[in-house]
């Protein structure tokens, strides 16, 4: 799909307008087409910085996805929350690097924000040629369980949801 010059995320153009109503709580005609400039605007000027987002395969399997990972957020919570509480000396906190099949940026970058949103782990970096995630896990007793987990968990639903 060939995109134009001049409104180049019309998506975008229209949420930060909306947005803006909804920040200024007025249809005044100014506000209006100011939100309309600035939805304008900001996409043309980070135009360049915008990653292009693969089309959605199976929509109903991101939803369900999108729960589980709130889900794991949760149990992750508590876990976490248990570990802190506990003797330092349960902690088994380690550096883990993840081999990964995804290529795509936008889908690299919802996994890594995905761990980084779980208590407990958090992706710490992502080799040059972006074949390998380093994860810092807070407690990981069992290194090649949690390697497998990632992949499992959020790396195979991720392939499956998106076109990449």
């Amino acid at each position: 799909m060939k995109k134009s010059r001049l409104l180049p995320n019309p998506a975008l153009t229209l949420l930060l307008t909306a947005l803006w109503l909804l920040l200024n709580n007025t249809l005044g005609l100014g506000h209006i087409l100011l939100g309309l400039f600035l939805g304008w605007a900001i996409p043309l000027l980070i135009s360049g910085f915008l990653i292009e987002v693969p089309p959605v395969r199976k929509p109903l399997r991101l939803c369900l996805f999108m729960l589980k990972v709130f889900y794991d957020i949760v149990i992750a919570n508590m876990h976490v929350a248990k570990l802190v509480l506990g003797p330092r000396e349960n902690l088994q906190p380690a550096f883990i690097e993840v081999p990964m099949a995804i290529e795509n940026e936008f889908v690299l970058a919802m996994l890594t924000s995905i761990i980084s949103l779980t208590p407990g782990t958090v992706s710490a970096g992502l080799s040059e040629d972006h074949k390998v995630l380093i994860l810092h896990a807070l407690d990981a007793p069992d290194i090649e369980a949690l390697v497998a987990d990632v992949k499992s968990s959020y790396e195979a639903p991720l392939l499956e949801i998106f076109e990449c």
